[in-house]
């Protein structure tokens, strides 16, 4: 059986197709697992799908991008993109991908080897999402997005939940991912 690890994955949907086509699917996401002491299994590892917080990168923050590297959190944050890349090194899985929105992350990983959004994989909204790494390139399927102002992931309240929601990985381009790199 093939394994997967799923590195800050929060709900798992990145990583659901191939959990859902038998692959063993390892979720390495706080509180359970967390990047920063996780130890690598002895066993081959597939494929790994990371997807570390986005909150000190994202350029929608980056009014706080000053604040935030004088006090720590970006370092912070890069200490967690660090422990992925570590683990992806360690493992050298067949495939591997790491994910954040439209970020500074640019600025020490280089150009992202794909750029998307959700509705070029069939989810009606827009959300600028770069991934770097080694992968095959999911098959598009395009459709209409939603206007701005009718797009769920802008229209989200204040809320304890607005971050996990915002993170979810759109189905769509999951499903895709998954059928590129089985």
């Amino acid at each position: 059986m093939k394994l997967i690890l799923d590195l800050c994955g929060g709900t798992g949907s990145w990583s659901k197709p191939y959990k859902d086509a038998g692959y063993f699917v390892e979720l390495v996401t706080i509180p359970f697992k967390n990047v920063l002491t996780y130890q690598p299994p002895s066993e081959e590892v597939y494929g790994i799908l990371a997807a570390p917080p986005c909150t000190d990168f994202a350029v929608s923050g980056a009014r706080w991008f000053k604040e935030k590297d004088q006090d720590g959190r970006t370092i912070g944050s890069m200490g967690i993109v660090i422990a992925c890349l570590k683990i992806i090194a360690l493992c050298q899985p067949t495939f591997w991908a790491l994910e954040n929105p439209v970020s500074r992350l640019s600025n020490w990983l280089g150009k992202p080897q794909l750029i998307f959004d959700p509705c070029d994989y069939g989810d009606n909204y827009t959300k600028r999402t770069c991934l770097w790494g080694k992968f095959n390139l999911p098959k598009t399927n395009p459709v209409e997005p939603v206007p701005q102002k009718e797009n769920p992931i802008w229209r989200l309240p204040p809320s304890p939940e607005r971050a996990t929601i915002r993170s979810i990985t759109p189905q769509g381009f999951a499903n895709a991912f998954f059928e590129a790199n089985r």
